[in-house]
């Protein structure tokens, strides 16, 4: 049996996006299959110095999103710079840009310019508020767009200040409806020929995550509040402190989980109890349910907890730190931790989702050196002579060239 293309395979991407978003969208095309031609200012990527870095002085995010990309630098600042961005375009099927609205149009990049050198370019912008409206010249970071997105107004404690999680998440998020994007327009294309410009505001694919607040409140009046570690409407979901100090997360809100749950922890009277047989009673007496689950955790080890629960086939699992997932039989079958080398030590970064069985993605090379492939890629894929390269190059075009 012949080994089958991933399924991005001939598929050219030109990446001119900086930091998460943009770059996240052109890590899960690379993953699989399609060629990466990253475009970064000469210099690199401000995320090569964010967070932890390595011996070499290089974040180890980098590694993990500039991964299978092939590194162009470019000032685009320069009309030379911009000359040889906009030729990668034109031979490209997507160009992935997360500049803030007006910045490609001021440099002869945007959408117009390619309109007859390129009419089947799947033209990808990401910003925080989208190409109009109002708010789109403002900037628009991920904290920000998770702020007025409706993200943190549900998440924390009633009464305390909104929390975010550790993560970049509206970027990372956006990133994936991008990816999204891209696929819905080569799937159009394959009929029309033609491309077309994919606008991805940060806000709005937040919003796009809020479920049922926005006819809650146009049908009911009803604005949910933040909850905890609950969700409303929803019980029992919670964390629960065990003996031990840690916690764990039950899912028991499924009318026979509930049972089992109830009985598992020594209380046959709820599990019988009719006020508590279906959700809406639940939530009329979350209090007495959650202190019941709450009282019987605190009286066993977390592992206890979850043994027992797992025995009952409740839904119930650990918070895991990075230090436990990496430990994690489970995790490792599924193969979520690829190893790659840098400078002769390994490293592990993580597999991308979604598994495919027939054509899965994976990890060809790790993130490599700003401007690594820049002479390779500009005369494969522009015919750069070897004097012209040299004396763009000497211009400074490129800045440090390896």
């Amino acid at each position: 049996m012949s080994e089958r293309a991933l399924p991005l395979a001939g598929v050219k991407v030109v990446e001119l996006g900086q930091l998460i978003a943009g770059p996240f969208a052109g890590t899960l095309l690379a993953y699989f299959g399609a060629e990466v031609i990253k475009v970064e200012p000469p210099g690199g990527d401000p995320i090569r110095g964010w967070r932890k870095l390595d011996d070499s002085g290089t974040s180890f995010w980098w590694r993990s999103i500039g991964r299978n990309k092939r590194s162009v630098t470019l000032d685009l600042k320069s009309d030379a710079g911009r000359d040889l961005a906009a030729r990668l375009i034109d031979g490209a099927d997507v160009l992935i840009e997360n500049f803030r609205p007006g910045t490609l149009e001021n440099w002869g990049l945007g959408p117009d310019r390619f309109t007859d050198s390129n009419p089947g370019l799947i033209y990808t912008r990401i910003s925080g508020y989208g190409q109009d409206g109002p708010y789109a010249d403002k900037p628009g970071y991920a904290s920000v767009c998770e702020g007025i997105g409706g993200l943190r107004y549900v998440n924390g404690f009633p009464g305390e200040r909104p929390v975010r999680p550790n993560l970049s998440l509206g970027d990372t998020v956006a990133g994936l409806h991008a990816a999204l994007g891209i696929l819905l327009a080569l799937f159009e294309r394959r009929g029309s020929g033609q491309g077309q410009v994919v606008d991805v505001a940060l806000y709005e694919t937040v919003f796009n995550l809020l479920e049922a607040v926005i006819p809650e409140f146009d049908g009911a009046g009803l604005i949910r509040e933040p909850a905890g570690s609950t969700v409303t409407g929803i019980v029992p979901t919670n964390t629960y402190r065990c003996a031990d100090g840690k916690y764990v997360i039950i899912g028991g809100n499924g009318d026979s989980i509930f049972k089992r749950l109830m009985t598992t922890a020594g209380r046959a009277d709820l599990a019988g109890d009719p006020r508590l047989a279906h959700n809406a009673g639940r939530v009329e007496h979350e209090a007495e349910v959650d202190g019941a689950i709450e009282a019987w955790c605190a009286t066993l080890d977390s592992a206890e907890v979850l043994r027992r629960l797992e025995e009952a086939r409740v839904p119930c699992g650990p918070i895991y730190s990075a230090a436990d997932m990496m430990t994690d039989l489970h995790f490792q079958a599924r193969g979520l931790f690829q190893q790659v080398e840098i400078n002769g030590k390994p490293l592990k970064i993580p597999a991308m989702a979604p598994r495919l069985a027939g054509t899965p993605g994976g990890t060809r090379w790790p993130g490599g050196e700003a401007g690594g492939h820049t002479e390779a890629v500009l005369r494969e894929e522009l015919g750069l002579s070897e004097d012209e390269f040299q004396r763009l190059k000497d211009e400074g075009v490129f800045g440090q060239v390896n």
